[in-house]
């Protein structure tokens, strides 16, 4: 700030092109199976947890990323052995043991209490957050093709380097992953619906980059948080509209 540069600095291009890749390997093995489909959503949701705590300044963290990616992990073989109409149930159940890991993993912290309920606040968000990006195990798979196309597409336009106004930098994204999801569905059993879902995930997406982008974050936010948090936060929107559409 004393250098007059602003503290947003969104990802870039690397970030939004590595986004793409892994939106669009979600995408294909989501077409396969949901036992294939896990191996992306594992990496989603491990480079979700180290990203969400550098984010907010704490490195290292190793506890705090173990017990992150460890509940997204019991999520996903709870998932995995259930049924998506249980979805919901499984998520809530393994979500409020994890916390209750991490709140106990901090009572046995002996920093100060400003320090500890940072610490807490950052466990608790990123377990939730490795949590939520297990939902894309959950939905049907032709909606987490259209949902992993529209946030590659979103994210992919918003990297772009066009000095516009601001509300056109993120009506651009929106409207590109709206017709992206409008073709995919078209291509899938969604049909034209999908143009909502790659609407709702579109904006998820800017959500996530816009998160990632705050408070002069570093290389390795951009490359982690700036990479995940598209595809983490799109994962609940993926699976209600997925559910409802299809």
């Amino acid at each position: 700030r004393a250098e007059g540069r602003s503290p947003i600095i969104p990802p870039g291009r690397q970030p939004a092109l590595l986004t793409a890749g892994l939106a669009v390997l979600l995408a294909l093995t989501a077409l396969v199976g949901r036992p294939l489909l896990a191996v992306p959503v594992v990496l989603l949701q491990a480079v979700t947890a180290a990203g969400w705590f550098r984010l907010n300044g704490m490195w290292p963290a190793r506890q705090g990323i173990a017990l992150a990616f460890l509940a997204g992990l019991t999520t996903d073989i709870a998932l995995l052995a259930a049924d998506r109409d249980s979805a919901p149930l499984v998520a809530i159940g393994t979500l409020g043991v994890w916390c209750l890991f991490v709140l106990v993993l901090q009572l046995r912290n002996r920093g100060s209490a400003d320090e500890r309920m940072y610490a807490l606040t950052a466990g608790l968000a990123s377990t939730a957050l490795a949590v939520l990006a297990a939902g894309q195990l959950a939905a049907a798979p032709h909606a987490v093709v259209v949902g992993a196309v529209a946030v590659a597409v979103a994210t992919l336009a918003r990297a772009l380097p066009l000095r516009t106004a601001a509300a056109v930098a993120v009506a651009l994204p929106l409207a590109a992953a709206t017709g992206a999801g409008a073709v995919a569905g078209l291509l899938t059993d969604l049909g034209i619906a999908g143009a909502l879902l790659g609407l709702a995930a579109g904006g998820c997406a800017l959500i996530g980059l816009r998160v990632a982008s705050y408070d002069y974050p570093s290389r390795f936010v951009h490359l982690t948080a700036g990479v995940a948090l598209p595809l983490a936060l799109a994962a609940p929107a993926v699976y209600v509209l997925g559910r409802a559409l299809v």
